[in-house]
C-alpha cells in the first residue's frame, strides 16, 4: 500500500531464526506453570521439569496454525477491528501506576482516572481499541481491580478492549464477563477481546502469564505475545543478540497458544529497549527502541503474523519538547515499520511508569496526524482535476474556486488542539500553550461525554458479576487472614 523502512534482508531472517531454533533446543524456555509443561508433553515436546525444548517442527505447526489476519468484535460492530495485512489498530498507554498533572506533580492512579481514560478512548476519532491497565488504581486492592476495569472497558466505551493477564484468575474473570456481554460460546468463535501477554526474560513465562495464554486461547480470545527485554540488562547488549533471544521466548509462547487451540488469533510484538549505562535504568526515548521495534515488526512478517509496537513512549517525566521528540519519533517508525497493532499510543511518560492527560492529548493528535500521513494519495483523473487548473490558469488564484469550496474540509488534516494562529492572533490568545489548551479541551470532553447504550439487564448482570467476586474475594482474604493471623482484615480492605 505505501513503502515503509526495512532494516533486514532475507539474510538477517535466516540468521535470526536459526539462532532462536538453536536457542530453543539448546537452551529451552522455562514455564512455571505445571498445566502448560503437561500440554507441552502432551504435544510430545521434550521437557525437564519447568523448561520446554521446542524443535523446528513444534514452532512452525504452530505458526502454520495461527491467522495471519483476524477481527475483534466490538459491543458496537461498527466500531470492531481487524489485526494484520494493512490494518493499524491503535490502543492506549498500559501498566502505569502514576499520573502525571499539568504542573508535573506525580500522584499514584486511581479509579476515577481509569474511567476518564476509558471516556477518552471511546470519544477518540483515532484509538480504535480500549486498554487495560491504562493506569493501575491505588485505590481498590490490587487482587479484585481487574473486575473495576473490565466493567469500565464494557459499560463506558463500546469498542474493542484488552483484557486483564495479570493472573490466570484475572483471565478467566475477564472471559466471563465478556461471556456475560456476548454469550459464552460466540466469544469462541468471534474474539472481543485480546490479552497483552508478557514474557519474564530472559527466557521465562511466570505463572500468572502462562496460566493467561492457556485461559485466553481456550476460549477463543486473542493474545498478544511479548515483553519488555532490555538491551544490557535482561538480554545480550547487542541487538541482533537480543532481537534472536526475544524472538525466542515470543515463539515459545505462540506454540503453547496454538497447543492449547489451534488457530487461536496471536499477534507478535515487542516493546523492548534498552538499558541506560550511566544509570542503570530503562530508556524508552533512545533511537534504539525504534531500531528493535522495526527488527520486531519484521521478522512478525517474515512469519506470517500481524506485528505489535509501542507507540508515543518516552523517559520525559513531564509532556515537554523531549516527550515531544521522542514520543514522534518512536510512534512515527512503529507505524512506518508496518505495525498492526499499536500499544502506548497515548499518555505514557517516565518509561512507562505514568501517564498524562496532556500528553494523552497530545499523542491523540500525533496519531490523527500519522493517519492522515499513510493515507492513500489516491490519484485520479476527479482529484487532479485538470479543469480547475486550466480554469485558473497563470497567476489565478485557487482560494475562491468552486474546487476549494468542495474539498476544503475534508482534504486537510484539521487539528484539534495544534497552534496554527499567526504570531498577533496567537498573542490574542494570551499566548496560550499546548498544555492550557489541553487541559480546557479535557474538561470540555469529559463534561460531554455520553455513556453508549448498552442494556440493562447485561450491565446489571455485570454489575452482580463484579459484587459476587468481590464478595468470594474478601471471604477467602479474611479467612486466610484470620488463619495465619488470627486478627480481621484492615477497614482498607473493604
Amino acid at each position: 500500500m505505501y513503502e515503509r523502512m526495512h532494516l533486514l534482508n532475507k539474510e538477517d531472517f535466516n540468521k535470526l531464526h536459526d539462532a532462536t531454533m538453536e536457542i530453543l533446543t539448546d537452551i529451552g524456555i522455562a514455564f512455571h506453570e505445571a498445566e502448560a509443561i503437561e500440554i507441552f508433553k502432551q504435544s510430545g515436546v521434550k521437557t525437564d521439569g519447568n523448561i520446554v525444548y521446542l524443535e523446528e517442527q513444534d514452532v512452525r505447526h504452530a505458526l502454520d496454525s495461527a491467522p495471519s489476519q483476524f477481527q475483534i468484535n466490538a459491543r458496537n460492530p461498527e466500531k470492531s477491528v481487524t489485526i494484520g495485512g494493512d490494518h493499524l489498530v491503535i490502543a492506549p498507554g498500559y501498566g502505569t501506576a502514576f499520573m502525571v498533572g499539568p504542573n508535573g506533580d506525580r500522584r499514584d492512579a486511581v479509579m476515577e482516572d481509569y474511567d476518564n481514560f476509558c471516556k477518552l478512548v471511546h470519544t477518540s476519532k483515532y484509538i480504535d481499541m480500549n486498554g487495560c491497565l491504562m493506569v493501575e488504581p491505588s485505590d481498590i486492592p490490587p487482587d479484585i481491580v481487574h473486575l473495576n476495569m473490565i466493567f469500565s472497558n464494557i459499560v463506558l466505551c463500546d469498542k474493542p478492549f484488552l483484557g486483564s493477564p495479570v493472573s490466570r484468575q484475572a483471565a478467566i474473570d475477564s472471559i466471563e464477563m465478556a461471556g456475560i456481554v456476548w454469550g459464552n460460546e460466540k466469544i469462541k468463535k468471534e474474539p472481543v477481546m485480546m490479552a497483552i501477554i508478557s514474557t519474564a526474560s530472559p527466557l521465562q513465562y511466570a505463572a500468572e502469564m502462562a496460566g493467561a495464554i492457556i485461559e485466553y486461547a481456550r476460549n477463543g480470545q486473542a493474545l498478544m505475545i511479548g515483553g519488555l527485554m532490555l538491551a544490557g540488562g535482561t538480554g545480550p547488549v547487542t541487538l541482533p543478540g537480543l532481537i534472536a533471544l526475544h524472538n525466542a521466548e515470543i515463539l515459545g509462547g505462540i506454540t503453547l497458544a496454538q497447543m492449547v487451540n489451534p488457530g487461536v488469533p496471536v499477534v507478535y510484538g515487542t516493546t523492548s529497549s534498552i538499558i541506560e549505562m550511566k544509570t542503570g535504568s530503562l530508556s524508552v526515548g533512545a533511537p534504539e527502541l525504534s531500531i528493535i521495534q522495526n527488527a520486531t515488526i519484521q521478522m512478525a512478517k517474515y512469519y506470517g503474523l500481524s506485528a505489535r509496537g509501542t507507540g508515543g513512549v518516552t523517559d520525559a517525566h513531564f509532556p515537554d519538547i523531549q516527550a515531544g521528540i521522542e514520543s514522534a519519533v518512536s510512534l512515527t517508525m512503529t507505524v512506518l515499520s508496518g505495525v498492526n497493532f499499536i500499544l502506548h499510543a497515548c499518555g505514557i511518560l517516565s518509561s512507562y511508569l505514568a501517564m498524562s492527560y496532556v500528553k494523552f492529548l497530545a499523542d491523540e493528535e500525533l496519531c490523527g496526524m500519522l493517519r492522515r500521513i499513510i493515507q492513500p494519495l489516491n490519484v485520479t483523473d476527479e482529484r487532479i482535476n485538470l479543469n480547475a487548473i486550466k480554469e485558473v490558469g497563470i497567476g489565478g488564484e485557487y482560494l475562491s474556486h468552486d474546487s476549494t469550496f468542495d474539498n476544503c474540509r475534508k482534504e486537510f488534516y484539521m487539528p484539534r488542539l495544534m497552534n496554527r494562529l499567526n504570531y498577533a492572533s496567537w498573542l490574542a490568545t494570551d499566548k496560550k500553550r499546548f498544555e492550557e489548551t489541553s487541559t480546557a479541551s479535557l474538561s470540555q470532553r469529559l463534561a460531554y461525554y455520553e455513556k453508549p447504550d448498552i442494556d440493562l439487564g447485561i450491565e446489571r448482570d455485570l454489575a452482580s458479576f463484579v459484587a459476587r467476586r468481590k464478595s468470594e474475594y474478601l471471604e477467602h482474604k479474611s479467612t486466610h487472614f484470620q488463619y495465619e493471623h488470627s486478627q480481621v482484615l484492615p477497614t482498607s480492605y473493604i
